[in-house]
Order: C-alpha cells, then structure tokens, then sequence
C-alpha cells in the first residue's frame, strides 16, 4: 500500500489529469459543466453557506483545481460565490445582487445606444404581462396599499411627481406578483429610461389627462381582479403611448431645407 502523502499526491495527479483535455474547447466545456454543478451546489443550499475548500470541491466534482479556480470566476462573476480565504475559508454560496444587475444592464444599453423610447416601450410591454397577473392577487393588505395610491393620481401635475408615482406603483405590483424576470427587466428599463435627457411623452394638458385616465380605469380593473380587463387597459394604453412616441419622433426629425 502505497504511503498516505504519496497516495494524496497520486490522486491530484489522477484527477488533474481530467483538466487536460486535447484541445480548448473541450477545456471550455469542462469549466463549463463544473461551474454548473458548482451553481447548483450554491443554490440548493442557503446563502453565505460554505460549499467546501478548494482541494474538497474538486474532490468531490472529481477535476482538478485549475477547473475549479476557473469555473469559481465565473461564479463570481455571476454573483454566486465568494472566494473567504485564511483559517475557515474557501469557497461560499452568495446571491447577486439586483440592484448591481439593474445598473449594469441599463449601462449596457447606454454603451449599445440604444434609442431613447425603447426602454418606454419596453415597460409598458411589460406592464401588459404585470397588470393582468396583478389583477389575480387577492392580498387584502397590498390591495388596499394600491387603493391609497389610486388616490394620488389626480394629484400629480408635473413630472416628477407622475415618476414617483409609476415607482410607488410597480413596487406595489411587484409585491402582488411573483415574477423575478419581469421585474428585473422592468426595473431596468426604467432605470435606463431616467438616465437620459428624454421630454416626457405626456407632457401637455391632454397628455396628462390621459395618463391619469389610464391610471385610474387600470388600478380599477385590478381591484376588482378582473385580469381580462387589466390585460385590455395595459394593452390600450401601450397602444396609446406608441402612436404618441411616433409622433413626436415625427414631430422630431429635421426637415429637408
């Protein structure tokens, strides 16, 4: 039998043997299949749980530290893990951080240019998933939280005061309505949407009649639970907004001389 220390030495051998494929795709695809078994060891457990040391995590995936350490970046990356190192250290689950994620990808579309109303567009398309899914929820408190807000509507005159009112108004409906994605990519838009120098669309007399309209017939259709009819207002609205942006992109563009 062969000495302990000598036995340990034969077995990182054996197993980095399996970080030396023939070639770099075959390298990519086995980082790749260690980070998802690392993934799904930090997310079927609590946060900031300890998933093991690095010798114990290739151990137990049966590769080799390089492909741990490789796929671990990733992870970081990713906001799942958290490299601890000393006494007690090694490798620790984490969640990303939505706020990090949100900032991020409205910095992409900026870096990507993209058009101004895009990120107006995108919401009020996604509002027409949020509104009718809302209108299914039947928790008294949240409901009457967005009685009280109904309240407020016919109140807000300038613009500011019609932006805090969709932000107190959407993270009321995300309250009512489970929906990760949704939300994030909601709150992205806005987000990006508020970054740029952009003229509000409902920015005259008629404009601000018809956003307090709107508010007003959808905030009624998801007190009553009436799906159908949030699902028709959100639509009606969105439809709305879009001849407002083609006109003013109209309205917008220089003329020939």
């Amino acid at each position: 039998m062969l000495p302990i220390v000598a036995a340990e030495i034969v077995e990182e051998w054996v197993i980095e043997r399996k970080d030396k494929p023939s070639n770099s795709l075959q390298t990519r695809r086995l980082v790749s299949a260690t980070a998802e078994k690392m993934r799904e060891l930090v997310l079927s457990r609590p946060p900031d749980t300890m998933i093991g040391s690095l010798p114990e995590v290739a151990k137990n995936l049966e590769v080799g530290t390089v492909t741990v350490q490789q796929a671990a970046r990733v992870l970081e990356h990713e906001g799942l893990l958290a490299v601890r190192r000393g006494p007690g250290g090694g490798y620790f689950g984490t969640r990303p951080d939505a706020l990090v994620l949100e900032r991020a990808l409205a910095t992409y579309l900026r870096a990507r240019r993209a058009d101004n109303y895009e990120a107006l567009e995108m919401m009020t398309l996604l509002d027409c998933e949020l509104m009718p899914a809302a209108a299914q929820c039947g928790d008294a408190e949240q409901l009457n939280e967005l009685r009280s807000l109904k309240a407020r509507v016919d109140h807000c005159v300038v613009g500011e005061e019609r932006v805090a009112f969709e932000d107190d108004l959407h993270a009321i409906l995300f309250k009512m309505v489970n929906r990760p994605l949704i939300e994030l990519l909601a709150q992205v838009s806005m987000r990006f949407y508020r970054s740029r120098p952009i003229p509000q669309i409902f920015d005259d007399e008629d404009g601000i009649r018809a956003w307090r309209q709107w508010r007003h017939q959808v905030i009624d259709a998801i007190l009553a639970q009436d799906p159908q009819r949030a699902r028709f207002e959100a639509k009606r609205h969105r439809d709305h907004l879009l001849r407002r942006v083609a006109e003013k992109s109209r309205s917008d563009r220089p003329t020939n001389q």
